[in-house]
């Protein structure tokens, strides 16, 4: 069954504040309540593969193995106006089941997200 990333993007700084993307305390509560139904629904839907946030980009490094000896920096690889702030792999039988999760997964985080059908 094909495999998708869903993908959820933040504005930059965002991530560092103590309610992340959202306006309070409880609309993050909210926010993480719905996001472990939906994790729970794809469950039991079958359409699970993994799932994660990630922290926040200032927290990067970018390692560059390709000299003998590596070079590693920090922060993120690109700058960019937005980062991404997690993700999902889900499997689905199409691009229009995976959008539909997709809309699920955007409505359940409140945040806008990316869908990307994965290679192979």
């Amino acid at each position: 069954m094909p495999q998708f990333m869903i993908s959820v993007w933040h504005a930059p700084g965002i991530q560092q504040r103590p309610t992340g993307p959202y306006g309070s305390e409880e609309e993050m509560q909210a926010a993480f309540q719905a996001v472990g139904e939906f994790n729970e629904q794809l469950q039991a839907e079958g359409a699970w593969v993994f799932a994660c946030g990630l922290d926040a980009p200032e927290l990067a490094s970018v390692v560059d193995g390709r000299r003998e000896e590596p070079r590693v920096t920090q922060g993120p690889l690109a700058k960019s106006m937005e980062s991404m702030g997690g993700f999902w792999i889900v499997e689905a039988s199409g691009p229009e089941q995976a959008r539909e999760i997709a809309t699920r997964a955007s409505r359940a985080c409140g945040q806008r997200v990316e869908l990307r059908p994965l290679q192979g």
